[in-house]
């Protein structure tokens, strides 16, 4: 039998094969259907329970198997599951339509919303109930017949090209290889990159060294290399993914996403892409999130300015060069951070062991929150690299299942995300716990050496962790306003906080541990650590608020007229510029946020996120980094209550105010 279809715990890994995937979503959908198909049948009058619960309870079979199928094609993917990708996104999006465009179904949805009043209802099940109802309205439930073709054809389409977009940006990062025979080629790079380049020379049985797009490959390049054209060569490689007269060109795919999700928002009666989205954040309009964006641009331009000048002048002094390109961004910020801060980040990696980092995160969480984490071994996993445990409360009740992949594999996409393979929810009467999994592309471990992390990997690693901890506290009935189904700019407090304990004195002495003498981060490292935090934040700021502007650009404006993508980008990027244009490249091609994942029209929430954190942060330092009452306060308003309640008002529950902006601009050094 298709172990997609069995009753099964745990993601049974190790007994699925690539042709069971597609069998078992079109069973899944048909039993989906069913199970819509009775609530829209039943002659009973619709209530709370036979319409919005029993609509909420249904697809739940589909549910698991598609988590596990499309994490696959981010963490461990292959040709056939791309392939298979291609032709379950569409079935998806038509049956996502199935339900939306339901006109019976919607006029039950609509009669218990209309008398939403006269029912008993707590604030869960009104929130419930509104989501729901707004989940139709927003999506066609309104629209002609004819409206309704239209918007399934733009469904599916949509759903295939942000497919196509991921594996063309997989592929481009996958096809570039810097082979470096000579040793002058990789002068200024520090013994653990140069190691990590020489394995992987040898596994495809070559001389010398091999250098990637792959992030432990390509950072430590462009910090250290001193060759300044091979950095040239390389950052050009990873600027123009998408952007190349190859098979794997994205420029057309933009153009094509952008404007069918503008014409489905006209379609569905708003000005824009981004007015629909924001409809449902904080943010609420594309204007509150410009002008946002322009007030913390105007605080943080001169800064960035100014920061950029000195730098130019700081390589023109060393280098005698006039005039710094991106591939001389990271390697002069690097050389000017020591000479201030007499820091070198490489000094810091055997501090930063990766499982004495993992174990520092468990202790601040317990610290915090009463957390354990126990590493099991008992369960499947989709590759050797995949490490299990189990968090249990203070009681030893089990809490979440814990999954983490943290090293990078051909068939793994860059960066680093947090998922689930199973939601937490209240089904009758017995508290499901959720199974929750962080992926990263951290430094692998070489014959000589442990995964040791630089300081930008730990602050990561955390933050995913803080979206881990969101999902593992969740504590609601419905597994739709579960853990981390919250607004997108509210999504990212739970993780931008917690990066903020890795500058604090307290908590780096819990693990931060030389990996071969044991010996505890001197405080003279903490103490740059800290000073170095705010280092340059004027262009960090800059460049956030860049990627945020194009994201709203490209989801504000008409996208009919636009004809070349390079000139669209430098437009939107005239008022953050600092570094000269460079022809070959270009941002959106490879913007993976917005056209892959969920972040179109969302990407300013990081920045948006950062003022709740630093605001919340705050909070903490006034009254001690591990005061368990606010922790506490913490975990009951933002960690357990996912969705349930507007993310505003669940902020305030936890602070006793709104969020000032301040904080952040002081944490940056800004004001």
């Amino acid at each position: 039998m298709n172990p997609l279809l069995k009753d099964f715990v745990t993601a049974p890994f190790s007994e699925i094969k690539e042709e069971h995937y597609l069998p078992a979503i079109q069973k899944a959908i048909s039993l989906a259907k069913q199970e819509v198909n009775a609530i829209v049948t039943n002659t009973a009058k619709p209530s709370f329970k036979n319409t919005t619960e029993a609509l909420e309870a249904s697809g739940e079979k589909l549910n698991r198997i598609t988590s596990i199928f499309f994490n696959l094609n981010a963490a461990e993917t292959t040709e056939g599951i791309q392939k298979i990708a291609q032709e379950v996104a569409p079935l998806l999006s038509e049956f996502k339509n199935d339900i939306t465009l339901n006109t019976s179904l919607f006029k039950k949805v609509k009669q218990v919303f209309d008398n939403k009043d006269k029912l008993a209802l707590n604030e869960e099940e009104k929130m419930l109930l509104e989501k729901q109802y707004k989940s139709f309205s927003r999506n066609g439930a309104n629209l002609s017949e004819d409206k309704k073709e239209t918007l399934r054809k733009i469904d599916s389409q949509l759903s295939q090209l942000s497919l196509k977009f991921g594996e063309n940006v997989l592929a481009e990062t996958n096809a570039y290889q810097m082979h470096l025979m000579q040793e002058k080629d990789v002068a200024g790079l520090p013994e653990s990159a140069k190691e990590a380049a020489k394995e992987l020379a040898k596994e495809k049985n070559k001389e010398g060294y091999i250098f990637t797009l792959d992030y432990p490959s390509y950072g430590p390049f462009l910090t250290y290399a001193e060759n300044r054209e091979l950095r040239k060569e390389m950052a050009i490689a990873a600027g123009k993914k998408g952007f190349q007269k190859n098979k794997n060109n994205n420029e057309q795919i933009v153009l094509d996403i952008v404007r069918l999700r503008q014409k489905r928002a006209n379609l569905l009666g708003y000005k824009t892409h981004a007015h629909f989205v924001l409809e449902e954040r904080m943010a609420e309009t594309p204007e509150k999130v410009i002008s946002f964006s322009n007030e913390l641009l105007e605080k943080a331009k001169p800064a960035a300015e100014k920061e950029f000048a000195h730098l130019t002048a700081f390589a023109k002094k060393i280098d005698g060069i006039e005039h710094i390109e991106k591939w001389d961004g990271a390697y002069y910020s690097e050389k000017l951070k020591k000479e201030i801060f007499d820091l070198d980040q490489e000094a810091l990696k055997p501090y930063f062991k990766l499982e004495n980092v993992i174990n520092g995160v468990f202790t601040i969480a317990n610290k915090l929150f009463d957390i354990t984490f126990e590493e099991v071994f008992n369960i499947d996993t989709y590759h050797e690299d995949v490490k299990t445990y189990e968090a249990k409360d203070i009681n030893g009740k089990l809490l979440a299942l814990f999954y983490a992949d943290f090293h990078p594999r051909k068939g793994k996409r860059n960066g680093a995300w947090m998922t689930s393979y199973k939601g937490q929810k209240i089904k009758s009467g017995i508290n499901e716990r959720p199974h929750v999994s962080i992926v990263c592309n951290f430094t692998k471990p070489t014959e000589t050496k442990p995964s040791l992390l630089t300081f930008n990997e730990v602050t990561t690693l955390f933050h995913e962790f803080g979206h881990a901890l969101h999902g593992m506290f969740a504590n609601t009935t419905y597994q739709s306003l579960s853990g981390t189904s919250v607004s997108w700019d509210f999504v990212e407090l739970p993780s931008q906080i917690l990066e903020n304990w890795c500058y604090q004195k307290e908590a780096l002495e819990l693990f931060a541990k030389h990996y071969e003498t044991g010996e505890i981060i001197p405080m003279k490292y903490i103490e740059k650590i800290k000073e170095s935090a705010s280092f340059h934040q004027g262009m960090q700021t800059l460049r956030q608020l860049s990627f945020g502007l194009l994201d709203m650009k490209w989801h504000t404006e008409d996208s009919l007229h636009v004809s070349s993508i390079k000139e669209f980008e430098n437009n939107a990027f005239k008022n953050t510029k600092l570094y000269p244009e460079v022809a070959e490249n270009a941002m959106s091609t490879a913007f993976s946020h917005i056209f892959q994942g969920g972040y179109s029209a969302g990407y300013y929430s990081y920045k948006w996120a950062e003022v709740l954190d630093a605001d919340a942060f705050e909070y903490f330092l006034e009254h001690g980094i591990f005061n368990k009452e606010i922790a506490a306060k913490f975990k009951e308003y933002v960690l357990s209550k996912g969705g349930t309640q507007k993310p505003m008002k669940l902020y305030q529950q936890f602070r006793g105010q709104e969020p000032k902006p301040e904080a952040l601009l002081r944490r940056a050094g800004l004001i």
